[in-house]
């Protein structure tokens, strides 16, 4: 059995089909260099001639020096009242240049009649010259059978013939499509197996979409039945429920089942490029995603770190590494010595299990947690609350007080936020005062001013995400409040965390763990050990 498969992506057309997904001709051209270097085959580009923009691609790609992927234009077969040579879609397929071009046909006799409005047979005869002719100027045509599996369901001898006409035409690939994503993957390789009883011979492959969120095993099982070219999308986007999965069908064929795929050092950056096509497209990746989201080796519970931490495989079915991704240990209520040790560990610090330091330290972390602290979101807070406990932070101020004032004229078109902050550095007081976009802004540059003179780094500093979470609904306004706070530099982002009845002061905390933070990631002397 040829143990290849070949990788065919689709993110580029059917991925921004997916709802809220635009992007530019540069995006395009970004992620095609990217897919490239992932040892991507086949990148499905776009429809040439459906839009300026797909129109623009086909233009500029061609000055991209690719080594791995062979650029594929899309479209459909020809209309049914014109011939091949007259028909402008089919013409711009072909001035695209590209070396593969794939057209998709209908093979559901009730899209036959109902969508297209003509004959079983015209439709095969658009198949036919459609395929036939654009051979001539391709080096390989890819038949798409547009909804294959339910067209099988209802008329399995015609949906057998639209394949058995491709191939005629001299097709390369019969790929056989789940479009409505309904089809199970059980249902998948009986039919697949009985297209082959059927005498079809030719390559098949695989477009699985993810309405029954089967996509992933329906490919796989495809290819367990034959099939050697997988269509899909990076992070599984696109229309309705999306696509199938590439970032887990290709270490699912890879590691689990030992096909060829894109390589297993390309493999590494499998999370690489899921987060890059993530930010282009900003379409944040899942974090429970298999192998490429950020828990997908996330460890939370006490027993669950304590037993990884010794044996690996005991709760990892692969080495994070082999795609590209971490293992991570979380602390928080659940969590236990273990936990700790290892993120101690991360930071540099060794410490022993029996170290009654490390017994307080999960005692307050769990106490903290059960107030309304979460720490799994907030590594920059529970960093400094390990270097607490471990008399590892040092002193760089104190705080004298602060005050917020917000005021609305009736000649104000909105509020005005004014923070005023007044800290003590060793012997010497800074009283500094700022506007800001709300309070918390207004706080956040108040301290700041208040410091950046003695820790010049600190104007690095960006707030770029704030969350407000109620802690215990049922007290009303007097409710607990949980503000989580996003900053990051010019090197990294990091959370910080600050728990409260009173949403300023929660802010104040958070916003103070994340200057100290700062200074404690840049190695900047405290003023006191």
């Amino acid at each position: 059995m040829d143990k290849k498969v070949l990788i065919y992506d689709t993110t580029l057309r059917d991925g921004t089909q997916a709802e809220g997904v635009s992007v530019s001709v540069e995006d395009k051209l970004r992620i095609t260099e990217k897919l490239d270097s992932f040892g991507v085959p086949y990148i499905e580009a776009g429809w040439p001639g459906s839009n300026p923009k797909d129109m623009a691609f086909f233009k500029e790609v061609k000055s991209l020096k690719l080594k791995n992927a062979k650029i594929v234009a899309f479209g459909s077969t020809r209309k049914a009242s014109l011939n091949v040579e007259r028909d402008p879609q089919i013409q711009d397929l072909i001035r695209a240049e590209t070396p593969v071009i794939t057209i998709f046909g209908k093979s559901w006799d009730l899209h036959v009649t109902d969508a297209l409005k003509t004959t079983l047979e015209k439709n095969l005869e658009m198949i036919h010259s459609s395929v036939e002719y654009l051979k001539k100027y391709a080096d390989e045509v890819i038949f798409d059978a547009e909804h294959f599996f339910d067209g099988y369901k209802t008329n399995p001898d015609y949906a057998i013939e639209v394949l058995r006409v491709a191939q005629q035409a001299g097709a390369d690939y019969l790929v056989l499509c789940d479009t409505n994503g309904g089809t199970l993957p059980n249902e998948i390789e009986n039919i697949i197996k009985a297209v082959r009883k059927s005498g079809i011979d030719g390559k098949l492959g695989i477009h699985a979409h993810n309405d029954s969120d089967t996509a992933v095993w329906s490919s796989i099982v495809a290819v367990l039945n034959g099939a050697v070219m997988v269509h899909g999308t990076i992070n599984g986007i696109g229309e309705r429920c999306g696509n199938a999965n590439l970032c887990s069908i290709i270490p699912n064929l890879t590691l689990k089942l030992g096909y060829e795929t894109v390589g297993r050092d390309n493999l590494k950056k499998l999370k690489e490029i899921s987060n890059f096509v993530s930010d282009i497209v900003n379409m944040p990746v899942p974090k429970n995603m298999p192998y490429v989201g950020d828990s997908a080796f996330a460890h939370k519970g006490g027993v669950h770190a304590s037993a990884v931490l010794k044996t690996p495989k005991s709760y990892e079915h692969i080495f994070p590494d082999d795609v590209g991704n971490t293992r991570k240990v979380l602390v928080s209520d659940l969590a236990g010595k273990s936990n700790i040790i290892y993120k101690a560990k991360e930071l540099g610090i060794d410490i022993d299990y029996s170290d009654e330091r490390l017994t307080k330290l999960v005692q307050e972390i769990k106490e903290l947690e059960s107030q309304g602290y979460h720490y799994e979101a907030a590594e920059g807070s529970l960093e400094l609350l390990i270097r607490k406990h471990l008399r590892t932070l040092g002193k760089y101020f104190n705080l004298d007080a602060y005050r917020v004032l917000i005021a609305r004229r009736y000649t104000d078109i909105a509020p005005i936020s004014e923070a005023t902050v007044r800290i003590k550095i060793e012997n010497h007081y800074e009283h500094t005062a700022s506007l800001g976009h709300g309070p918390v802004n207004a706080l956040d540059r108040a301290l700041k001013k208040a410091l950046v003179s003695r820790y010049p780094s600190l104007s690095e500093v960006e707030l770029i995400d704030y969350k407000v979470r109620i802690v215990n609904e049922s007290g009303g306004t007097a409710a607990k409040i949980r503000v989580l706070i996003e900053s990051r530099d010019k090197d990294k982002k990091w959370g910080t965390v600050g728990v409260s009845d009173n949403i300023i002061e929660a802010s104040w905390q958070a916003v103070v763990d994340s200057i100290i933070y700062k200074l404690v990631k840049d190695g900047i002397k405290p003023l006191e050990e």
